[in-house]
């Protein structure tokens, strides 16, 4: 008797799961900012760089409070290398992918603009974690001393300006073209490093900017991450400020954001 042959099998009808969508997504945004060279120069190198520059040299006059330099250095670059993500590189991959309709084309498959937003969150998050792991090696090579309590603010703080900063990116690379959105996220990089309080504090800017900086999402999430890490405590404006910011630039991008 002849045992018949066991049927093909036949796939499985349908999409995947909503979540396996995501990580999926998730997956390859991480990938393609770790795998661009530019982009992982503005992410990884360039904060361990000026990390390492403040640390050694004294090119930059820093009013530390009485912290070692490391400890007041650390929290800025930090905050640097959430903006460099959040902002800088989601920014500008968004544009590109807007303008050579990647975006249009993901939004009408089974991820959906749900689910490509979410990757995309997801990914800045991964490429942060590797920012953070690194420069954290990094400073603790260089005599680091966290406050211990402040670990864990400084996590929460992080995840805000990164939601912050990801909404402004998303407002910027969905209303302008790409070119425009390269130059302007290039050139905001600059001149939140240089005056807007990520890495020298708005107290010690000249003039205005004294002022201005400690309102802007740079400033905040720099003094909050000093707070934080310093073991000085989270100034309440700091928080404040950057869920004000988080709250506009998500309503702006909701409303003017365009997939094509």
């Amino acid at each position: 008797m002849t045992t018949p042959a066991p049927a093909p099998a036949t796939p499985s009808p349908g999409a995947a799961p909503a979540y396996r969508r995501v990580a999926a997504q998730a997956s390859f945004e991480t990938r393609a900012i770790l795998r661009n060279g530019e982009q992982l120069l503005v992410t990884i190198v360039v904060p361990v760089m000026l990390l390492v520059g403040l640390v050694r040299t004294s090119f930059v006059e820093l009013d530390t409070g009485g912290a070692t330099r490391v400890d007041f250095v650390t929290p800025g670059v930090l905050a640097l290398a959430c903006v460099t993500t959040a902002f800088t590189s989601q920014s500008i991959a968004t544009a590109f992918d807007r303008r050579n309709g990647v975006l249009r084309l993901l939004a009408t498959t089974p991820l959906g603009r749900g689910g490509l937003l979410a990757g995309k969150v997801l990914g800045v998050l991964a490429v942060e974690v590797v920012q953070v792991a690194v420069v954290t090696v990094v400073a603790l090579t260089l005599g680091w001393q966290p406050a211990p309590g402040g670990i864990l603010p400084a996590a929460a703080l992080l995840l805000l300006g990164t939601a912050a900063f990801t909404a402004l990116a998303l407002l910027l690379a969905g209303t302008l073209r790409a070119e425009g959105v390269l130059a302007v996220a290039n050139l905001v990089l600059v001149l939140l490093v240089v005056g807007g309080g990520l890495i020298v504090p708005p107290s010690e800017l000249p003039g205005v900017l004294a002022h201005v900086a400690a309102f802007l999402p740079s400033g905040a999430l720099g003094e909050g991450l000093r707070g934080a890490l310093l073991g000085t405590g989270v100034p309440p404006l700091s928080v404040m400020v950057l869920l004000a910011w988080t709250a506009a630039f998500g309503a702006g991008a909701s409303r003017l954001f365009r997939w094509h």
